[in-house]
């Protein structure tokens, strides 16, 4: 089997699974769980970047901060998206070493603190629409947007805080990531799609209260690394349109102009498959050969070509 670089794009419910509590105890447990494709991608040789998600965290954490405001000063978000990818990615790579161990494969995993640089004149920044953190009533929404909070009615479910999710435009750490996976180093990056910054006019950077989104993060780096793919694990097998209704068709390969004709109608929504179905194109479009959009339990199977979605060129 040929050598790859593999970026894999862990989805947001492989450390806490929807309808658990989210204790310490089970998303080791989920980890542990998630990451046996991981193993068997390198112990055939193949070197891995894992990115993940980091949504029920970080509400974890803004759920902290209201709880414990009159105490001590809130985290600013950009902060909080550097801690837990500190917390995630120790569990992550505390679970990759273990299961290597047993495997008798020398490869050690460790985790990159990610910067991404974006535009602080993006659109998004003007126009925030990323909903993060606990629910609110609209009793609250007076005094939540007198701290300088942009609240707008999640439909359906309450009121909520949004913050900016601006384009990705660089990793700052790439070259360091790159050295890493060319020593035999297996790097978790870019966990919660990377800490905001933008850069100032002297060169240095400064955080952004933003959050990014996890699977175009993960295109960009995967372009920057020259990585050959893009794996894109989520909840479903295989992408489809007209998704849980009578007609609905799975797709076993897509081109980016097929993709892109779809989105075009609306059948990628924002908030799902949408972000997906771009980061693929974007890769697609910088020179990257494959992406396979599957579930966890098919990712195995997936790197073989026997599963998941593949949308090249």
């Amino acid at each position: 089997m040929d050598q790859k670089t593999i970026v894999v794009a862990l989805g947001g419910n492989a450390i806490i699974e929807e309808g658990t509590e989210g204790t310490i105890e089970q998303q080791f447990a989920n980890t542990r769980k998630s990451l046996s494709a991981i193993v068997g991608m390198i112990s055939d040789g193949h070197k891995v970047v894992l990115t993940h998600g980091n949504g029920p965290q970080v509400g974890v954490h803004l759920i902290q901060n209201e709880a414990a405001s009159a105490q001590v000063p809130p985290s600013p978000l950009n902060v909080i998206v550097a801690d837990t990818q500190g917390s995630m990615g120790y569990m992550i790579a505390q679970c990759l070493n273990n299961a290597l161990v047993k495997e008798g494969v020398s490869n050690a995993g460790l985790t990159v603190v990610t910067q991404i640089e974006v535009d602080p004149a993006d659109p998004s920044m003007l126009n925030p629409t990323k909903y993060v953190g606990p629910f609110y009533r609209a009793e609250q929404v007076d005094a939540l947007r007198q701290r300088g909070w942009v609240i707008k009615e999640d439909p359906g479910r309450g009121f909520r805080r949004v913050v900016p999710s601006p384009t990705p435009l660089d990793v700052v750490e790439k070259l360091t990531i790159k050295d890493l996976i060319d020593d035999g180093k297996v790097v978790v990056a870019v966990g919660g799609g990377g800490v905001p910054v933008k850069r100032d006019a002297d060169g240095t950077l400064t955080g952004v209260d933003a959050v990014i989104d996890k699977d175009r993060a993960s295109a960009l780096l995967a372009s920057l690394i020259g990585a050959d793919e893009l794996i894109i694990l989520t909840g479903v097998d295989k992408v489809a349109i007209n998704y849980r209704k009578p007609d609905q068709k799975v797709f076993d390969h897509m081109t980016v102009a097929e993709c892109e004709k779809y989105m075009a109608e609306g059948q990628f929504p924002k908030g799902s498959m949408g972000p997906k179905i771009e980061a693929a194109c974007d890769f697609i479009r910088r020179g990257g050969a494959k992406v396979i959009i599957t579930s966890m339990e098919n990712a195995t199977l997936a790197v073989e070509g026997k599963a998941g979605t593949v949308i090249t060129a």
